[in-house]
């Protein structure tokens, strides 16, 4: 199971680092009231692509998403891996995929979508890359947790 799950995550952060590309766009602005309109319309534009205009290959990441968890599952049901590698790579999955979930998709939707006012995108922008910065740690654990224990 361990090749799967590694693919898996290092899947998931290849995704994160290109999100991240767009949203660090609004890390130097993230005093202002508002960031450019610039770098609002350029991360707008590529989440509109990848949340709404990509349909059905976005569902690609879901897929993936579903695939670490049954392999993490499975890895730790058949005993493939020490119960320590089990107990840290859970819980640094689920709480990307549910950070994903609850909080990163409907908001990239949303800014996507470029209706809600400049200082209402700008808190969007940067709560997403938030998540995101969230996302990449714990992912970052698993694959080294998986790693180490190979």
């Amino acid at each position: 199971m361990a090749p799967v799950i590694a693919a898996s995550a290092g899947f998931l952060i290849a995704v994160l680092w290109f999100d991240l590309m767009f949203d660090v766009q609004v890390w130097p602005h993230r005093r202002a009231a508002e960031a450019p309109d610039s770098a609002l319309a350029s991360s707008a534009a590529y989440y509109r692509r990848v949340t709404t205009d990509a349909s059905p290959m976005g569902r690609l990441v879901g897929l993936i998403m579903a695939v670490l968890l049954i392999g993490l599952a499975a890895q730790a049901v058949s005993g493939d891996a020490p119960i320590w590698v089990s107990a840290v790579s859970f819980p640094c999955a689920l709480l990307a995929i549910g950070l994903a979930a609850l909080r990163v998709f409907g908001r990239a939707r949303r800014l996507g979508s470029r209706a809600d006012s400049p200082a209402v995108q700008s808190r969007l922008a940067r709560s997403i890359l938030r998540v995101h910065l969230v996302c990449l740690a714990a992912m970052s654990v698993l694959l080294t947790t998986q790693i180490v224990a190979a």
